[in-house]
């Protein structure tokens, strides 16, 4: 039995490391280098934090459970690669409230691609929650009102729905993993990430031309250590005492500050029909992931 003063500092840093991951969008608005370049920094300088946590823990990568696992963890690491990249992108394309909603639809395509990889029964009440989160995330993009050609944010819709679909991938990759933990699982997906793009900005982008300034050089460095070196630690780390439901209620911290700090600190209020639609779209997933959770 869980000490109640355990499961309420579980649920504390569960809290922070949430709402640290809705701040992200603000800073990365602010750093002047490529997506791809901000994404491999990441990698990189998670998995150094990663690593030295374990380090300081006296305890060690199971490179016998990594090697048994090593092909799906490489895949799911490109996955998370790319999807930062075109997260990162969203961001500066559309409003971060809006590239957050759209990147809340990755528990959309889960549902979808479950019952026919799976074959796990699509619900009424599973239905329901796709049509509800499908027509909010309408009603967010203004396709509606304008139609999508016409909106201003078309681009970055479809980027962040493109990161939702291959953190959708990364979710489902990972049901495929065997005996690991999920801080070693982490490390290698965050190092494969950056490994894999590396090449990739190499070919593309000019490095020698990039300037940092030492403001830049902060934020950066804080989207690597504090947005995911900690942030994972407290993440993980309340996973192992916290139930899965408690975890994925608490989850909705994380698009509410990103929203909420939107309009607030960048000046971009979704307006009356897009907080009707962020509301479909959080609703919708929260009340499916709690109807799993009580199936559970």
């Amino acid at each position: 039995m869980k000490h109640p003063s355990m499961e309420r500092t579980s649920k504390q840093k569960l809290a922070f490391s949430l709402f640290m991951f809705g701040t992200i969008g603000i800073f990365v608005r602010h750093i002047p280098l490529p997506s791809s370049v901000i994404a491999v920094a990441r990698g990189v300088i998670g998995t150094l934090f990663l690593l030295l946590y374990l380090r300081r823990k006296r305890q060690s990568l199971s490179v016998a459970d990594i090697r048994r696992n090593g092909r799906l963890l490489l895949l799911s690491g490109v996955c998370i690669g790319v999807n930062w990249i075109l997260l990162f992108e969203a961001y500066r394309h559309t409003t971060v409230a809006i590239a957050t909603l759209c990147y809340y639809m990755a528990p959309v395509f889960v549902i979808l691609a479950s019952a026919f990889l799976f074959r796990e029964k699509l619900t009424p009440l599973k239905g329901l929650c796709l049509a509800g989160a499908l027509l909010g995330m309408l009603l967010v993009s203004g396709v509606l009102q304008n139609g999508f050609a016409a909106s201003s944010d078309a681009t970055g819709i479809l980027l962040g729905l493109g990161a939702a679909a291959l953190y959708a991938s990364v979710i489902l990759l990972n049901k495929y993993l065997k005996d690991i933990s999920a801080m070693d699982a982490t490390i290698v997906q965050l190092g494969a990430s950056a490994v894999v793009l590396f090449p990739y900005i190499l070919i593309t982008e000019n490095l020698s031309a990039m300037a940092l300034s030492p403001a830049a050089a902060v934020l950066l460095a804080t989207v690597g250590i504090l947005h995911t070196g900690i942030t994972y630690v407290l993440y993980f780390g309340s996973m192992q005492v916290l139930k899965a439901q408690t975890v994925a209620l608490y989850s909705y911290i994380d698009p509410l500050v990103a929203i909420l700090l939107s309009a607030l600190l960048l000046k971009e209020p979704l307006g009356a029909v897009g907080i009707v639609g962020a509301v479909l779209i959080l609703g919708s997933t929260l009340l499916s992931e709690a109807s799993e959770g009580r199936r559970s």
